[in-house]
């Protein structure tokens, strides 16, 4: 789904050089020109903010002023006690602002190669999946006599089933989904729409939904909001439905991401084909889907070679 512009235009009262048309502008730039996703919008909004917070003075002046020095030294406090998933974010966000703001003649110079690189390693981490018990209480802990459970339900069954992201489970329309030939079109990064098979029980669940679930609303999107107004549910409020089902199941508050990671190592357990699995996860990089080899442990423990010394 490509964002679409909520602060308004230049004309709504922001005076040229303040935070608020900066944000406007560089908006307008992210949608116009990089035809980047709401969500990716949001993010990279946030971060051009936390970056404004920490410049000195008047904004104009702090930008037309603004050094490599500046750039290293905010990374370095930001970085300090951050994980390096948001480390790494807030480099791409800050990234694409300091683009933006050479494109558009704010700073004399091109600053991104001020930008420290975070260190980390691909596939250095381990893929951590849950349980089919705990996937199966979170799922229990929605109430179907309810709007919300019904709807909390749907929403997880997508994520649980099929692996899809919180971005690409709110983007979903009302046309996207082809009950003729069982399937749904998912929009996916970089605006791809690939089709996926819609499972006999997860459209099932989304049916239970719709007939005795989503409020009557002229908008063509498939999750709503229950109250007034019945927008459309954002990739932030998927990640609280599954918050939430978490903490209903007695389970730590885990991220939405680890469901799509227990759907991978389960079909690699079950003999499912690498290339199958970087399939149905839409993986255009077969890197992505090989850490998930890791956590197969059936088939790597055919590759181990006998410790030295050890009894034959």
């Amino acid at each position: 789904m490509v964002a679409q512009r909520v602060h308004g235009d230049r004309d709504a009262g922001a005076p040229d050089g303040t935070v608020a048309s900066v944000l406007v502008d560089y908006q307008a730039y992210l949608i116009d020109e990089r035809g980047l996703a709401a969500e990716s919008v949001r993010c990279y909004l946030l971060d051009a903010r936390v970056f404004i917070a920490e410049l000195p003075g008047p904004l104009e002046s702090a930008l037309a002023g603004l050094t490599a020095e500046q750039v290293t030294g905010f990374f370095i406090a930001y970085c300090r006690d951050r994980n390096v998933s948001s480390a790494k974010a807030m480099v791409t966000g800050v990234r694409s602002f300091l683009r933006y703001l050479h494109v558009a003649g704010l700073v004399p110079l091109s600053l991104m190669g001020a930008v420290p690189a975070v260190a980390s390693w691909r596939g250095a981490a381990l893929p951590r999946g849950l349980t089919a018990e705990q996937v199966q209480a979170m799922l229990a802990s929605c109430d179907p006599a309810t709007v919300v459970g019904r709807r909390d339900y749907a929403v997880l069954m997508l994520l649980a089933r099929l692996g899809l992201r919180t971005v690409e489970v709110a983007a979903l329309s009302l046309d996207d989904v082809d009950w003729r030939s069982g399937r749904l079109s998912i929009r996916g990064k970089a605006n791809r729409v690939e089709p996926l098979p819609l499972p006999v029980d997860v459209g099932a669940a989304v049916v239970a939904y719709l007939r005795t679930g989503r409020p009557r609303t002229l908008g063509r999107e498939l999750f709503v909001r229950v109250r007034q107004p019945h927008i459309a549910l954002t990739a932030m409020a998927v990640r609280q439905i599954v918050a939430r089902a978490c903490t209903r199941a007695g389970l730590p508050r885990l991220a939405a991401h680890r469901l799509r990671h227990t759907l991978a190592t389960d079909l690699l357990r079950a003999g499912t084909p690498l290339a199958q699995v970087a399939q149905v996860l839409r993986h255009r990089n077969q890197l992505s889907t090989a850490v998930y080899a890791k956590v197969d442990h059936v088939a790597l423990r055919a590759l181990a070679r006998p410790w030295p010394g050890d009894a034959e």
